[in-house]
């Protein structure tokens, strides 16, 4: 078995709960993207973490790690899902199109909060600390960036890119079935 030479890095930024997104606008996240991508590459790197209990998953243009379930996780998995779901509806509320590829700035939405009353509502859904809106958005958009689900393109005029990951989000919301 021949692992590549990027397994390491691969594997620190998937073992923080990352992503590792086709459409990043960083050389090293789309080289190794392209490594992974590679179905024998990927085939080795999967049972090779599969031997420490990190499963190796495949979305839609993006790859990330899964591990296998204990029951006191899934408390804080559906509080972590809650919370995705508010920052997924603020985000569809300030732009439908919000997705991977859509470009912003932080602000684009400062400027619509103040027009738009059910966007201002639903970011103070999200504020628990009572913080102004600036610094709240700041708080969302530093976890979606931290999480890579989000990076800044240009760091002058603090333009943000929604990576191929978002879709995870997205998916994570439409396979939540509430019969009632």
């Amino acid at each position: 078995m021949n692992i590549p030479h990027q397994t390491a890095e691969i594997f620190k930024i998937l073992s923080k709960g990352q992503f590792i997104s086709s459409n990043s606008s960083k050389s090293a996240i789309q080289e190794l993207y392209n490594v992974i991508e590679n179905e024998q590459n990927y085939e080795i790197l999967r049972d090779y973490f599969g031997h420490i209990n990190f499963i190796l998953e495949k979305g839609d243009e993006y790859f990330y790690f899964s591990r296998p379930e204990i029951k006191t996780d899934i408390e804080k998995k559906i509080e972590t899902a809650h919370k995705w779901i508010d920052i997924l509806d603020f985000l569809k509320t300030y732009d439908n199109a919000f997705g991977s590829g859509y470009r912003f700035s932080p602000s684009e939405i400062l400027v619509r909060l103040k027009t738009d009353a059910e966007l201002e509502t639903k970011l103070e859904a999200l504020n628990k600390n009572k913080e102004t809106q600036q610094d709240m958005l700041d708080k969302v958009l530093k976890q979606l960036t931290d999480d890579n689900f989000l990076e800044i393109e240009n760091e002058r005029i603090q333009q943000y890119k929604v990576l191929a990951s978002f879709k995870y989000l997205e998916n994570l919301i439409l396979t939540i079935n509430i019969s009632g």
